[in-house]
């Protein structure tokens, strides 16, 4: 009884993996196919991340069937199968190609000792060609029966016309050669693709849950939210959650790209991935492993990988106009010479040659190779770039727009300044204010506890705690009356010297929160709160001047004193305070217009509308923020400025290579061609520019991954 294929609607969009998808010009070629197959509405062949999404009533055989021309195997995308990633000593093309230059090597040694060993390389040569050519010729015959001209089109009608006319030397040696070439390009694209297949391999498949009292071992995709991790000392954390008990440090540098390791406790958030370095830990799981916060990097990875760059597509507008020119200039030169007195077999030798130098390989590959490698290289260092344009634009800024809480400082208050009466000691003033402020639910309270328990300070005992609105907050403690408030409801209990007002003063000019401590209504003391600046923030502005931003501007909802204190502290020339969303919003298209290209840095949240209007939209903290990822154009993972320069100078080297690569694709084959005019140019010359040039294009690339931060 035969199987039933089911059918999909025809709305109904299905995404598969893609294996053997080796080369540019055979992603493209397997589009076109597929789009003309009967009921098919869209179709994207994501040739980076070797991605199929097709709308339409497709099977896999159908799919497999268009993508017979070069053996491209589909994949269902939620398939328990694997794609194998053959290593490239065990690809069968590579065999073949090793074989074919055993047989080549045999038959240039015959064709160099006698001229009656002639008929005997031949065949040898033949064979070289049969075996190392088999599915280009293949191919290329299929493509010329149906006018379709790509490069092993060109290849073909090249090698067949060299046997025609003798020349089964040059014509095997072209054959071995351009082997080569297809081995060096599948090589590149699997070596670029690593990234993407290293993030997949992050989370482990199987996790130990506890539920209902048992302790289980399940698949990741059977856990569900709100199951207990268990998560021993040394092993991955399978799932997204937060942590119910346990203390531990965590490895998240697969996520966030931070080289040391972070503190977790209870009610702290951890990723699917990480690696649970000391404590054993358990984690309530919070997001089903479809939604991690590693799967959704993955997802966006692959998308941006897929994404043309403007430098992609104009090259590949470009190449459809090329192919054509080629075969016509080959054509010309073939047929126009003998017609004057020409030799015909010199001059076809010279078409055929043209045809090989033509070929498109390096141009078409010259592009996806370096936006795939860089998004890549960017994503292991914890920066997700959405998009091969966004690299692009990335390397072109002019000018950025910071937003401030959360960005260039660390969001939330803290103890900044300390000054105590010479009759008190600090850990007395600071135990007493803490075990007060403990009652509090103020932002600055708040500061002064978590002051107080990172110098390893208890609590007392408190009575009588009071609340007075605007003004601070009073309690007994250990039989003194403390009270913590502002200077002027001090001054109201007691008389404050000069100095110490003098002292509150410049405080309050710096942008902070100044409290002053009583003690039975005598000054103990006062202190400043603070939204601190980040340690690494003045650094990550000097470097970003080195690297020739020409303006980089404050923008912040937080009051003008504060703001001008913090942007002194950064060297900052422009500030903003006081700003609403919209008013962030207009100052970015002021900043556009004013400097063409324009980054906006924020946390993704607030800060959505500026981030959407600037020329690339950069969100902070991309790896707890589902915001973060969704509006942004690139994602800083750890919540960190760090990555920042890092992130600029390798969209910039991207850019420069893109620029290279083209040039030494085109370049490379103008040499060759003007090699015509002499009559210099053979198929060997042909074949090294046109595999030089692929070589080149490749090792170019590769240059990205060695970009850290």
């Amino acid at each position: 009884m035969r199987k039933k294929v089911k059918r999909l609607k025809a709305h109904e969009q299905q995404e598969f993996r893609l294996e053997n998808l080796t080369c540019a010009n055979c992603a493209m070629k397997f589009e076109k196919n597929i789009q003309s197959l009967q009921e098919v509405t869209e179709v994207n062949v994501n040739f980076g991340a070797s991605k199929l999404r097709v709308i339409g009533p497709v099977t896999v055989k159908e799919l497999e069937k268009a993508g017979a021309f070069d053996g491209i195997k589909v994949m269902p995308i939620n398939s328990k199968r694997t794609i194998e990633y053959k290593s490239f000593y065990k690809r069968k093309e590579n065999i073949l190609t090793f074989l074919s230059l055993i047989l080549l090597v045999i038959g240039l040694i015959i064709s160099f000792q006698t001229t009656e060993a002639d008929s005997y390389a031949i065949v040898f040569f033949a064979l070289s060609m049969a075996i190392g050519g088999y599915e280009m010729f293949w191919s290329g015959l299929k493509n010329l029966s149906r006018f379709y001209f790509d490069m092993k089109t060109l290849m073909t009608i090249a090698i067949i016309g060299a046997a025609i006319i003798g020349e089964w030397r040059e014509g095997a040696v072209v054959v071995f050669l351009f082997a080569v070439s297809e081995a060096l390009e599948a090589y590149s694209m699997t070596k670029a693709r690593q990234s993407i297949r290293q993030l997949m391999d992050i989370a482990p498949a199987h996790a130990i849950i506890r539920r209902n009292g048992e302790m289980l071992e399940l698949a990741t995709k059977d856990i569900m939210i709100g199951d207990t991790l268990v998560v021993k000392p040394g092993q991955k954390i399978a799932m997204d959650g937060e942590v119910l008990s346990g203390h531990s440090f965590i490895n998240q540098a697969p996520i966030t790209g931070e080289s040391m390791p972070v503190a977790k406790a209870s009610g702290d958030e951890v990723f699917a991935g990480t690696l649970n370095e000391e404590g054993a830990l358990e984690v309530r799981v919070t997001k089903r492993v479809e939604d991690t916060t590693i799967a959704k990097i993955i997802h966006l990875v692959e998308e941006a990988q897929g994404e043309k760059a403007p430098s992609q597509k104009f090259v590949d507008q470009f190449a459809k106009y090329y192919t054509p020119i080629i075969i016509l200039i080959a054509l010309l030169v073939a047929v126009i010479p003998p017609l004057y007195t020409g030799d015909w077999q010199v001059w076809i030798y010279q078409g055929l040659a043209v045809l090989v130098v033509g070929c498109p390989c390096a141009l078409v590959v010259s592009t996806p190779v370096a936006i795939v490698t860089a998004i890549g290289n960017a994503a292991k260092q914890g920066v997700l770039i959405k998009g091969g344009i966004h690299l692009e634009e990335m390397g072109r800024l002019q000018a950025i727009a910071f937003d401030k809480t959360g960005t260039l400082t660390k969001g939330f208050p803290e103890v900044t300044n300390l000054s105590i009466e010479a009759s008190f000691t600090e850990r007395e003033v600071i135990q007493k204010v803490a075990s007060v402020e403990a009652y509090s639910g103020h932002p600055i309270a708040r500061a002064i506890v978590t002051y107080a328990s990172v110098q390893n300070i208890e609590h007392s005992p408190v009575e009588n705690f009071h609340s007075v609105t605007g003004k601070g907050v009073n309690a007994t403690v250990d039989g003194i009356e403390v009270a913590i408030g502002s200077l002027k409801w001090a001054e109201e209990s007691t008389t404050i010297t000069v100095d110490v007002k003098a002292d509150v003063e410049m405080l309050q000019q710096q942008g902070k929160s100044v409290m002053v401590v009583l003690f039975n209504h005598q000054y103990a003391g006062h202190l400043a709160v603070a939204d601190a600046i980040r340690e690494t923030s003045p650094t990550i502005i000097k470097k970003l001047r080195e690297l020739g931003i020409k303006h980089m501007v404050m923008l912040t909802g937080d009051h003008p004193i504060t703001a001008a204190a913090i942007a002194q502290m950064l060297n900052l020339t422009d500030v903003r305070a006081g700003l609403m969303p919209d008013e962030k919003l207009h100052a970015v298209k002021e900043l556009r217009s004013e400097f063409g290209r324009v980054a906006m840095v924020g946390d993704g949240m607030n800060d959505a509308p500026a981030l959407a209007a600037a020329t690339v939209g950069i969100a902070m903290g991309g790896a707890g923020t589902d915001a973060a990822l969704e509006t942004a154009d690139v994602a800083l993972m750890a919540d960190d400025l760090e990555k920042l320069p890092y992130t600029i100078q390798l969209s910039r080297k991207a850019l420069r290579i893109i620029k290279e690569n083209i040039m030494f694709a085109l370049g490379l084959k103008i040499i060759a061609l003007l090699l015509i005019i002499p009559g210099w140019l053979t198929l060997w010359i042909a074949i090294f520019a046109d595999m030089g040039a692929t070589l080149l294009v490749v090792l170019n690339s590769m240059r990205l991954l060695r970009i850290q931060k």
